[in-house]
């Protein structure tokens, strides 16, 4: 697709294609597929950002017919770009959003195209599927002997950790929410790619936030951050928090592992496939201090030992 004046940009894991529009200094966001939700619904989230004073693109032009919003243009500063040593108060500032996510009550936001969206529940159910890209995608790519055995193992322990998971307030999730989705714009951060939000459990984005496989952090800073957000929160577990933090992590890392397996097999978008062994050593770092993760860890060292873990 080819629009006047524009200029495509670098795109992400999705289906969508940006342009930058210097003209009406705008982002036209291109989708044919998934293009409900990635574009009706990715607006619908923004405005209720908006109304919680949690800055995100504003929609400047609506042309669903033909495949394309345009969006406010908010630069070329990544959060990920601001961060390229580690600063501490990026992640205060993001914190502070995360806070402001709590808050969020309203469900059912009513969309440019006037439909009523509701943002769903994030149940176990779903974070089971999630964490199944790993048997789905992974597993057959590294097991070559009986991988369907290999896989229900995996699947069980899965559904016993979700099984342990404490905390029953649901929340608002971005459900992507680190550095890389956010841009910094006239100091400030603003939200992007926020289409898949739901409610679920508060610890999720953070996990995401701290333990990002795009930012190769130590455990100690990543700990100091940890501690960091627990100060501003209020009348907590810090025990069920800390379980299901670790917990969270874990999963969602087995769900990026299948992921970039997917892209790389099903999209030819291998340039992912690098960031695999950061994220086994955020699961390691994750399973090694919950006894929660007894269980996973004979699996893990039984079928996909260290040799495995740190191939690229």
């Amino acid at each position: 697709m080819k629009f006047k004046n524009s200029k495509k940009l670098s795109g992400d894991a999705s289906f969508r294609n940006f342009y930058r529009n210097k003209k009406n200094k705008s982002i036209i966001v291109y989708c044919r597929k998934d293009k409900f939700k990635n574009l009706i619904v990715y607006d619908a989230i923004n405005k209720l950002l908006d109304r919680n004073k949690i800055k995100s693109p504003h929609l400047l032009r609506e042309n669903y017919k033909n495949n394309y919003i345009e969006i406010s243009d908010l630069g070329n500063i990544s959060g990920l770009k601001k961060d390229k040593k580690f600063q501490i108060n990026n992640y205060l500032s993001l914190f502070n959003i995360l806070i402001r996510f709590r808050k969020i009550r309203q469900k059912k936001i009513k969309t440019v195209l006037n439909n009523i969206y509701t943002i769903p529940k994030y149940t176990k159910n779903l974070i089971i599927n999630e964490t199944q890209l790993f048997s789905k995608w992974y597993i057959p790519q590294v097991i070559k002997y009986q991988p369907d055995q290999v896989s229900k193992k995996f699947n069980i322990i899965i559904k016993n950790l979700i099984n342990n998971l404490k905390l029953k307030e649901k929340v608002f999730v971005h459900r992507d929410f680190h550095l890389s989705n956010t841009m910094y714009y006239k100091k400030h951060f603003f939200i992007i790619d926020s289409q898949d939000a739901v409610y679920g459990n508060q610890t999720y984005d953070l996990a995401s936030l701290i333990d990002d496989v795009r930012i190769k952090n130590s455990l100690k800073n990543r700990e100091k951050l940890f501690k960091k957000y627990l100060l501003k929160l209020k009348k907590i577990n810090k025990s069920k928090f800390r379980n299901d933090f670790e917990i969270l992590s874990v999963l969602r890392n087995f769900k990026i592992i299948g992921i970039f397996t997917r892209l790389s097999k099903r999209d030819k978008k291998h340039a992912y496939l690098k960031l695999i062994p950061y994220a086994w050593q955020l699961i390691d770092d994750r399973r090694n201090s919950n006894l929660h993760f007894k269980e996973l860890s004979l699996f893990l060292e039984k079928y996909f030992p260290k040799k495995i873990r740190i191939q690229k």
